[in-house]
């Protein structure tokens, strides 16, 4: 278990109902269970308080957008999401380059293997961008197995169920191979994690990021146009160590079916003035996000309330 917390009679309760969510959606195979996920979420999820959230998030980053798309873009998410809970517990099995059906493959492998054999600390970034489960297995496929941030769930029971999958995704992709059969770190958000964090880089670890939720004590950059707090934890640790920031992303395809696209690594600024340096990495950064974002943007997680609310239209 990933602390000592007291477990309550609820919390076993619900982690029955997920231990029997998840037999469900393993016995509908990666397809079904892709399909079912993104169906009851399109009919539940736009009916739900949180996507006014989702609509005043649109309406001030994309104010071209009439009331139709924006409903369209949210009813979009919602199938995303649905869809990477239900491919969740399948991570697994899903297979690089298939010829069809499920599975993923790489656009831009080759920064993945200019860093293994560079070597030395990374930073992978990305964001809630299509089935931003498969990004660590897929990048430990190719070598470079990363430890990552994470929030633990309230539930332990459950939490340790996301962690397990996770660790299985992580195992089937390596074969251990890449990992020494450890399981990889994970940092806790907050102070001591960010510790933890700046160690394993210390060490020459590797480390992924998603870089697109709201930060209340970050710092002011831009995002759509508009002011946005922003963690500056990637930036002040990249520059601390002038380690390679690679940006990716995972596209949908299809039921099941993603395609993980990686970049070139980011510039990292070296002006002598480490503040604006901090601050003109973390602008890239949501710039890149952005731009991914505008391409896509029914495969982006507007349901976080990520501009304050004297921004919102």
């Amino acid at each position: 278990m990933t602390e000592s917390r007291p477990v309550t009679l609820l919390m076993r309760s619900e982690a029955l109902a997920a231990r029997a969510a998840l037999a469900f959606l393993r016995r509908l195979g990666p397809v079904g269970a892709s399909n079912v996920g993104g169906a009851i979420c399109r009919v539940i999820g736009p009916r739900l308080p949180v996507s006014r959230v989702a609509d005043a998030n649109l309406r001030l980053a994309m104010p071209e957008l009439d009331a139709p798309a924006r409903r369209a873009i949210i009813r979009a998410v919602w199938d995303n999401l649905g869809r990477t809970v239900g491919e969740f517990p399948h991570l697994p099995t899903l297979k690089e380059n298939p010829p069809s059906g499920p599975g993923w493959d790489v656009v831009g492998a080759e920064h993945l293997a200019a860093q293994l054999a560079r070597g030395g600390p990374v930073i992978f970034m990305s964001g809630h961008i299509g089935n931003w489960e498969m990004l660590p297995p897929a990048v430990g496929r190719h070598g470079l197995p990363f430890a990552s941030f994470y929030r633990a769930a309230g539930n332990p029971l459950v939490d340790d169920m996301i962690r397990a999958l996770r660790e299985a995704a992580m195992k089937a992709a390596t074969g251990d191979g890449a990992t020494g059969g450890r399981a990889l770190p994970m940092f806790a958000k907050g102070a001591r994690g960010a510790r933890g964090a700046l160690a394993h880089l210390a060490r020459g670890g590797r480390l992924g990021m998603l870089i697109d939720q709201k930060m209340n004590d970050g710092i002011e950059a831009r995002l759509f146009g508009h002011p946005a707090m922003t963690a500056p934890a990637l930036a002040a640790m990249a520059l601390r160590y002038r380690c390679a920031v690679i940006p990716g992303y995972v596209e949908r395809l299809g039921p099941a079916r993603l395609r993980i696209h990686v970049e070139p690594p980011l510039h990292l600024p070296d002006s002598g003035d480490r503040q604006a340096d901090i601050l003109a990495l973390t602008q890239a950064v949501n710039d890149r996000l952005e731009r991914w974002v505008r391409a896509r943007p029914g495969s982006w997680l507007w349901l976080h309330r990520r501009w304050p609310k004297s921004a919102r239209p």
